[in-house]
């Protein structure tokens, strides 16, 4: 043992190698010496529990070449970009833990314009003096909302805590029992009202609640009535809500600020896209909700943002609150969102240009036309492996977006061919598929690896790192 420790090579004749050079560099001399330290770690410990063969030779050349590529292929994956692009195969379009919305080219574009060079964020080019960062965003918001006015923070959850905070801190909150929703993460509506300071309360019973629920409810120590619309859940059976215009006029006529946070949040009526109907944020406001707030990067197609429309006296309110600033976007979102917002301009092309609505409305023949393009690719790269078919499946909208609405698509079911441990092998295989260049995230139900195609673009790009051509 302790000769094949006395054999392993210094770092610092690693490091004073040619094998290293390119390494050192490319990534640092600090960076090398800290990966060859860890590996030499390893193979110590390896040695002392025995697990490194007794008659291997750690003096020779060849040894010596094996740890440089060691160290250097160890550099190098520490050095890879902390985001990586991934074909998202999961048969959930707007996935939270693969980014949710795929941005349109024009935002990706606008997005690298502004990265590298100054621009008027908060510049009015035209006075020559400071301006409003948020004012072309507003515009855009206001003109497709109907909203008097609009503002703009890092996330919807974000948007509800600045309302809350702003206005109705130590104060009740009114808000139907049936509206209690976890936003996602263990995020509960009832947790961010607390954080905000406020008290809730609340209202009817959690299948049925009804107008005079909230109008025996309302009291001197109520700070504003609020709805939730329930899109990652839904209530069905003996059931009753109150409609928004009724709340709307209560609310009214005791002074009170009526919100509603849409969560998802659509500007457009997916119906007319053969897509199951959402309330849109005109309609709400035009049922007489004061403030709406909802997603920036689920159904809008967007950047993560929060977006607040409304009254105008609410939403000054809104960006005087000191909270605000912590709260605001930077000049990279702002660019996304306004460039997505405009394309919002064209209906007729919205479903062309916008990703996140080309994938929700891809046409069954399409999406099978995919699927035979790349099935040869995949039963060539699992070949003795697995059995390689197409099988209908059912797309989810994701992100809480409608939850019991899903599409009609078509994935490539994988199944191992081994009975033995085929768990474990079906494990296998989707590490493999992770361990691509560009990894390719699946969904694993019922034996059989599936890659739902709904949201596959690239198919040249994903034949050919199966070393395949389409």
């Amino acid at each position: 043992m302790n000769s094949q420790l006395r054999d392993l090579p210094s770092i610092d004749r690693l490091l004073r190698s040619s094998e290293l050079s390119n390494a050192v560099g490319n990534y640092g001399h600090e960076t090398v010496r800290q990966a060859a330290r860890a590996i030499l770690s390893e193979y110590r410990s390896q040695i002392q529990s025995g697990l490194l063969l007794k008659g291997s030779d750690l003096k020779s050349k060849a040894f010596f070449s094996e740890l440089c590529l060691e160290i250097e292929d160890e550099v190098a994956a520490q050095s890879r970009p902390l985001l990586r692009p991934v074909f998202n195969l999961t048969g959930t379009v707007i996935h939270t833990n693969l980014g949710r919305a795929v941005l349109p080219e024009q935002a990706v574009n606008a997005i690298v314009e502004v990265s590298g060079s100054a621009v008027n964020l908060e510049y009015d080019l035209k006075a020559g003096k400071r301006g409003d960062r948020e004012e072309g965003v507003e515009a855009q918001i206001c003109s497709l909302t109907g909203a008097e006015a609009a503002t703009v923070v890092n996330n919807n959850a974000a948007a509800v805590v600045l309302v809350l905070t702003a206005l109705s801190v130590g104060r009740n909150v009114l808000i139907s029992r049936g509206e209690l929703v976890e936003i996602g993460g263990a995020f509960r509506i009832p947790e961010v009202m607390g954080s905000a300071g406020c008290h809730l309360k609340e209202v009817g019973a959690t299948n049925r609640t009804r107008l005079a629920d909230f109008t025996q409810a309302v009291d001197d120590e109520t700070g504003l009535i609020m709805k939730v619309h329930t899109s990652n859940y839904e209530i069905v059976g003996f059931t009753e809500i109150v409609p928004e215009s009724d709340l709307a006029r209560l609310a009214s006529s005791k002074n009170l600020p009526f919100v509603v946070d849409l969560g998802s949040g659509t500007l457009v009526d997916l119906s007319k896209y053969g897509l199951p109907k959402e309330p849109t944020v005109g309609e709400v406001l035009a049922n007489g909700a004061d403030l709406v707030t909802f997603s920036g990067d689920k159904l809008l197609g967007g950047p993560q943002a929060g977006i607040i429309a409304g009254k105008r006296n609410f939403i000054d309110k809104l960006k005087r609150h000191p909270l605000k600033r912590a709260l605001r976007v930077d000049k990279l979102t702002c660019a996304a969102l306004g460039a997505v917002l405009q394309l919002y301009r064209n209906p007729s092309r919205l479903a062309e240009e916008l990703p996140i609505l080309c994938d929700l409305t891809r046409s069954q023949s399409e999406i099978r036309g995919m699927a035979e393009r790349v099935l040869p690719a995949v039963s060539q790269f699992l070949a003795g492996k697995a059995e390689v078919s197409i099988s209908a499946c059912k797309s989810q909208i994701g992100s809480g977006a409608m939850p019991v609405d899903l599409l009609d698509s078509l994935a490539i079911r994988i199944v191992p061919i081994t009975t033995d441990q085929s768990d474990l092998r079906l494990m296998e295989i989707a590490t493999d598929f992770r361990s691509l260049p560009v990894p390719v995230i699946g969904r694993i139900h019922d034996g059989s690896l599936y890659f739902d195609l709904r949201c596959l673009r690239d198919t040249e790009k994903f034949c050919r790192q199966l070393g395949a051509e389409p």
